[in-house]
């Protein structure tokens, strides 16, 4: 009889112990709680289940989780909840386009999950500081005037108006009836 883990194949899903985050989606408190979810979310790119986090950033903030798995955050150097570059805070297409990566993962069947175990080979054998594919490539991509002017232009400082909960839509038409105890802002 096989075992469940071959069974099921879950020794290619992923099983982390903390995300990969920005300084922004972490918070500003240095004691938050943490939900731990294994393999309770399918990434949004490659759709492979991977172990989902869930907190909240700080006091009045709304609750966040991951999105994609960590393979996927490090092979583009991402945010696991934002999608945000993590070094410049900037999206992922607007760096690729300034650096002219043009990197395409497959989206489906076999060729997605050999694209996925080969990178997760070549990422178990680095300490994952390290950017992986074309990123990997580009010499002195840290250094990258244009990325610095619109990195600056965006501040370097985390914006935390980002965590603040959604408005609320019965405040906005004036018929909401939960006054201080309202969620939403």
């Amino acid at each position: 009889m096989a075992s469940k883990d071959s069974l099921y194949n879950r020794k290619k899903w992923e099983d982390g112990d903390f995300p990969i985050l920005c300084e922004t989606c972490l918070g500003p408190n240095p004691y938050i709680r943490m939900q731990k979810n294994k393999y309770g979310d399918e990434c949004k790119v490659c759709n492979r289940p991977f172990t989902s986090f869930r907190w909240c950033p700080g006091h009045g903030a709304r609750f966040k989780k991951t999105e994609v798995c960590q393979t996927c955050a490090k092979m583009k150097n991402v945010c696991q909840t934002c999608l945000l570059d993590l070094e410049y805070g900037l999206p992922v297409q607007v760096r690729d386009q300034a650096l002219s990566i043009k990197e395409q993962f497959p989206q489906q069947g076999a060729n997605r999950d050999f694209f996925v175990q080969n990178a997760e080979r070549a990422l178990a054998d680095t300490d994952g500081t390290v950017p992986y594919g074309e990123l990997a490539l580009i010499p002195n991509a840290g250094n990258n005037e244009m990325l610095n002017k619109l990195a600056s232009t965006r501040g370097r400082e985390p914006y935390y108006a980002r965590n603040a909960p959604h408005i609320c839509s019965f405040f906005v038409k004036g018929e909401c009836k939960r006054g201080d105890e309202c969620p939403y802002r």
